[in-house]
């Protein structure tokens, strides 16, 4: 039984059956992620990359967390285009009865990119704080990576009990956020970027509040060298 969520420039659009979207409840049990093949539509997908190549990005390192370090997108059509279409309802009940989380209220994300060589690191975290529940990241690189897979462990053992890679673009990876869990981004190796959107589906606050809450920040994201998510949490 196979089950596909795709984002399209229109709508949220979903083929399967409720057995099939149960194999997926299933396998986010069982490994603290699910796989969304193909979430965004190809031409879609070329639109926002077209937008991500006239992007400018600046250095961010994250607060709270030692060593987390890369480079992050100033909002444009790109940034304002995935965040209007991830802020979807039938999204939000789609990835409620797959991970069993809360109610979902917004998805916040960024678009960032790591460049191999350049110091960008990401060390084990778990993003709790802020009301998130559920975290996401979307390939939106144009060619596949070496490295850079998500790993889960289990806080107290550090035992790693997941690996993910998301070399499928236009793919996202789902997970688990749980302070009985920690997750990381291995280091990317060779030539090739990875670019991605990634961020967390929120239980508060809604989007319209969301969209406010980010003005009142003053547009951190614009400003290179400042945080934009200064609770991101390392605990």
């Amino acid at each position: 039984m196979k089950s596909t969520i795709q984002v399209t420039r229109a709508e949220i659009v979903f083929s399967g059956s409720a057995g099939a979207l149960g194999q997926l409840r299933l396998q986010f049990e069982r490994q603290h992620y699910v796989r969304l093949a193909q979430l965004l539509e190809p031409g879609l997908l070329d639109f926002l990359q077209a937008q991500i190549d006239q992007g400018k990005f600046y250095e961010r390192v994250h607060a709270g967390i030692k060593s987390n370090k890369e480079l992050c997108m100033a909002g444009n059509n790109a940034f304002g285009a995935l965040l209007l279409l991830m802020n979807d309802e039938k999204l939000f009940e789609l990835i409620r009865d797959v991970t069993q989380c809360e109610r979902i209220r917004c998805f916040e994300g960024r678009i960032y990119r790591v460049i191999p060589g350049r110091g960008h690191h990401d060390s084990w975290h778990n993003d709790l704080g802020e009301d998130r529940l559920i975290g996401m990241s979307i390939n939106l690189s144009r060619e596949a990576y070496r490295g850079g897979i998500l790993q889960i462990r289990d806080q107290d053992s550090q035992r790693i009990i997941s690996e993910v890679d998301n070399l499928g673009i236009g793919d996202a990876v789902v997970f688990r956020l749980s302070r009985s869990l920690q997750h990381r981004i291995t280091d990317v190796e060779g030539e090739v970027p990875k670019t991605a959107f990634a961020g967390w589906f929120r239980a508060q606050p809604d989007f319209p509040s969301l969209i406010k809450e980010q003005a009142e920040r003053g547009l951190r994201a614009r400003q290179p060298g400042r945080d934009y998510y200064p609770n991101r949490s390392s605990d």
